[in-house]
């Protein structure tokens, strides 16, 4: 079993930054990761993964330019950084990971899943 744990959401201003955390523990395996969100009465929508081997990376359109996917491979941990938030940024933010190699924007194809932090922006 694989155990994601999320931290570092808040309520911020239009404008400002937030860094999201998921720590991974348990039977990990070097697989993407990847955090998704979901706005109230929404789907579960991709935002940005990260490959654990090489680092690539890829973004949602409606994020690039703004937030930033990273890992430190030692810690099992994987980061989003988020700058210039905006009120649509406002969601349930989760960390997820597959059970096996190879990128994926599908909800269905991870198996792990955080328990969500909350990101809200106001105007």
């Amino acid at each position: 079993q694989v155990q994601l744990v999320e931290s570092g959401g808040g309520l911020v201003q239009a404008g400002e930054s937030l860094r999201l955390s998921c720590a991974a523990s348990g039977r990990t395996t070097p697989s993407p990761m990847t955090w998704f969100r979901q706005a109230p009465g929404k789907g579960r929508d991709f935002v940005a993964t990260i490959n654990w081997f090489d680092g690539s990376t890829d973004y949602a359109d409606s994020v690039k330019g703004r937030f930033t996917i990273s890992r430190d491979n030692a810690k099992n941990t994987v980061y989003l950084q988020m700058n210039s938030l905006k009120p649509e940024d406002t969601a349930v933010y989760y960390c997820a990971r597959r059970a096996m190699s190879g990128r994926s924007t599908s909800v269905g194809d991870y198996l792990y899943w955080g328990q969500g932090t909350q990101v809200t922006v106001s105007s």
